[in-house]
């Protein structure tokens, strides 16, 4: 019989490991940055500044104006971004006219910021024709309901973009809860890989529906999520403006330059319930809510402004009636029943409608004829 003798296992050592970047770089700052209250805020430029709040202040009259058009039943739901208008509104001014934004369900602010009429904006929560604007022409991709799959489309436009030789930058929104979606990590890896000129902003507003972010996560922050793709990290205070504007003008100058995606975490706070269909009552102490609202933005840019000898009454006057001129003819107009053409169920699905669309939308067009003929 074949004895069998016991050696001892001596491996080679490999060759010495070296991360294929310095991950030091990558990593955000302990603290969110903050230009008001800073040193930072004495060389901010007075326009910006100005521009940011009138736009914070017209978005907070849409938050409620669009609050209130649910209790009218003329909105079938609506997510507000009261408390986050700071991240809502820079996002959009951070924007050249030809890069793209891809909003979440939440970021209806942020499109109307943006330029587009208010109308079109909300008739997705309308249930109302599609996505109730063009793509194309606003450079806006649909409000997006899923979780976080607007991610990866952004990463694909972008990187096709680049592929193109277009000047493009996509900006991608999401919530906290989105980053435990698995779209966010697929387009954050494929990002990196592909050095796509993409950022990422996620609005960190403390909870998914009502899972607080301790739930959801255990990393320090999710900034530091971007470490473990090979992007760099910036941390945010997301309640104030000119910081936000800041930081995604960085972050957009850079993917622009070819050096690659960013993710952004902006710490705001969502006030208002998830949704007009949410009890937030049930999973979060009114006393919190309250300290979130001292640090409002509206509050906290009127201060600077105010110190800085910048706003006055006249303007914070002609301010309030603009966003009150908004809301009236947002109130009018949906208050008006829409005219529906069933035919256009059939309009944008497919650039090229397929046979089985075009046999449905003879069959339909067939049905209504003959309605209208028993009538």
């Amino acid at each position: 019989m074949l004895a069998l003798r016991a050696v001892a296992y001596r491996p080679t050592p490999p060759p010495a490991w070296q991360p294929r970047t310095d991950p030091a770089p990558l990593l955000p700052d302990p603290e969110p940055f903050r230009v008001l209250g800073t040193e930072a805020a004495a060389g901010a430029d007075p326009e910006l500044l100005l521009t940011l709040w009138a736009q914070l202040v017209r978005g907070r009259r849409f938050n409620a104006q669009a609050t209130a058009l649910t209790k009218q039943g003329r909105l079938a739901v609506y997510p507000s971004s009261t408390g986050q208008e700071a991240c809502e509104v820079a996002a959009a001014l951070a924007l050249k006219e030809r890069d793209w934004l891809f909003p979440s369900y939440r970021d209806t602010l942020a499109a109307v910021a943006r330029g587009m009429d208010p109308i079109q904006v909300l008739s997705l929560l309308r249930g109302d024709w599609h996505t109730g604007y063009d793509p194309y022409e606003h450079r806006t991709a649909p409000l997006s309901t899923p979780l976080a799959t607007q991610l990866p489309h952004a990463v694909g436009l972008a990187h096709a973009a680049r592929l193109k030789g277009d000047d493009v930058v996509a900006l991608a929104m999401v919530g906290d809860g989105g980053t435990s979606e698995g779209d966010f990590h697929e387009a954050l890896n494929f990002a990196a890989v592909w050095q796509a000129p993409v950022v990422f902003l996620v609005q960190n507003n403390g909870f998914a529906i009502s899972v607080p972010l301790a739930k959801q996560t255990a990393a320090p922050s999710l900034a530091h999520k971007a470490v473990g793709y090979g992007m760099p990290g910036r941390l945010v205070d997301g309640n104030d403006a000119p910081a936000v504007h800041q930081v995604l003008s960085e972050a957009l100058d850079r993917a622009r330059r070819g050096d690659g995606p960013t993710l952004v975490e902006a710490v705001t706070y969502r006030v208002e319930a998830h949704t007009n269909a949410d009890d937030a009552t049930r999973y979060r102490a009114d006393a919190e809510v309250e300290t979130w609202r001292r640090h409002d933005p509206i509050r906290l840019l009127e201060q600077e402004l105010t110190e800085r000898g910048l706003l006055d009454d006249d303007r914070r006057r002609a301010a309030a009636e603009a966003a009150e001129a908004m809301a009236a003819d947002l109130r009018e107009r949906m208050n008006a029943d829409p005219v529906l053409d069933p035919m256009e169920l059939f309009a944008h699905v497919y650039a090229e409608p397929t046979s089985q669309l075009r046999e449905q939308a003879g069959q339909l067009l067939a049905e209504l004829e003959a309605e209208g003929e028993a009538r």
